[in-house]
């Protein structure tokens, strides 16, 4: 695949381009990321926050962490536009976070590291994660075995991601950078890239939890994303050029037959 998604998300960035691609995702994805992990901000709100940097409140109680985060994500997108093509790299992954968790209340608690790896043990989702006088040495052994594929697909981005989120090295904020991560290798690699959103929340979170003893459930359901941004995409460029492009970049359909058969609902 060429490289036309991300040329056309950094031309639309230096354009400064209202309502086309780089719009809609910056909006989306700061939108279903951040919402994910609580934040009890609207789309519609987060819209405003990108086009006119006002709040529609609706007389509500908003809360300021909320608000900080979704501007760090649209300057943390961002970033990783214009990164997009380097290796990833340990001190890339902490930018990522320093830049997500920068002025929040987290930044003011002596305990938490903002663009450093974690100082006290953590749990996701019930599940133990590693210890924090491991994480460096793991998270090492995880970039230099993805570094070492002689040709990345979906499917390895998607593998690298449940690996890095079972490490947890951040205090909070995995989530978030994980899925920056696995939207930047998508771009470098020429891969259609992919948002998981409110409506894949509840099958996301059951692919990272069941991960270990199947692969299947977190594929399809990046997969399902995967399929959802393709749909944006040609909204705004047009449909992919050939039959043969989209297969090469949807990943190898040997999970079809490998694993249980699973599909979402919303497939």
């Amino acid at each position: 695949m060429n490289q036309e998604i991300l040329q056309i998300l950094r031309e639309q960035k230096e354009m400064n381009l209202p309502g086309g691609l780089y719009h809609k995702v910056q909006v989306i994805f700061a939108y279903h990321t951040n919402r994910m992990e609580g934040s009890q901000l609207t789309e519609e709100q987060t819209r405003s926050m990108f086009e006119t940097h006002t709040i529609l409140s609706d007389n509500a109680v908003l809360n300021i962490d909320d608000i900080i985060e979704t501007q760090n994500h649209f300057r943390a997108f961002d970033f990783m536009l214009e990164h997009a093509k380097e290796d990833l790299s340990m001190d890339l992954i902490k930018q990522f976070h320093a830049i997500l968790k920068r002025g929040t209340s987290d930044e003011r608690k002596s305990w938490f590291k903002v663009g450093d790896f974690k100082a006290l043990p953590n749990e996701v989702g019930g599940r133990e994660t590693v210890a924090p006088e491991n994480v460096e040495q793991e998270l090492r052994k995880l970039l230099e075995s993805y570094h070492a594929l002689s040709a990345v697909k979906v499917e390895d981005i998607i593998d690298f991601h449940a690996k890095f989120e079972s490490i947890h090295p951040f205090q909070d904020g995995n989530g978030r950078v994980g899925r920056l991560i696995m939207f930047k290798e998508c771009l470098k690699y020429g891969i259609m890239p992919f948002i998981i959103d409110e409506q894949h929340k509840a099958f996301y979170d059951r692919g990272l939890q069941k991960y270990p003893g199947e692969k299947g459930y977190l594929m399809d359901t990046c997969l399902s994303a995967q399929d959802t941004f393709t749909a944006i995409y040609q909204y705004f460029n047009g449909p992919w050029r050939s039959k043969q492009f989209r297969a090469a970049n949807r990943g190898t359909p040997h999970f079809e037959t490998d694993r249980p058969q699973y599909r979402p609902p919303f497939r």
